[in-house]
């Protein structure tokens, strides 16, 4: 299962439904993964810091099993989300970081 986490200083009202829905479509079409099996949280309205501004950012982290092991497949997925975050959010691409995770650790219950 895909797990997407979104950290940024935006304020919580610029993260609607509609908008968690289209990033969730687009990063599981990115990843090739079924939308039915993403998990996507956003921590809107976080202090941050980025480059030595306190400027609009987010942090994305991706974690998906077979997809984000190299980091050729991670420079083209940031090449495919970041159009659609910075366009979604009025962000340069320099106001956006990712972070790909290739150790996937599962907590069996």
């Amino acid at each position: 299962m895909p797990f997407i986490d979104l950290e940024s200083n935006l304020p919580e009202s610029t993260f609607s439904e509609d908008f968690l829905k289209r990033l969730c479509s687009k990063t599981a079409a990115v990843l090739g993964k079924p939308e039915e099996r993403m998990m996507l949280v956003v921590k809107p309205g976080l202090p941050m810091l980025m480059g030595g501004t306190c400027a609009p950012c987010v942090i994305l982290s991706v974690s998906a099993i077979g997809v984000t092991d190299t980091a050729e497949k991670n420079k083209e997925h940031s090449a495919n989300i970041f159009p659609f975050l910075t366009g979604e959010l009025g962000l340069t691409e320099d106001r956006l970081e990712a972070d790909y995770d290739t150790n996937h650790s599962f907590i069996l219950a």
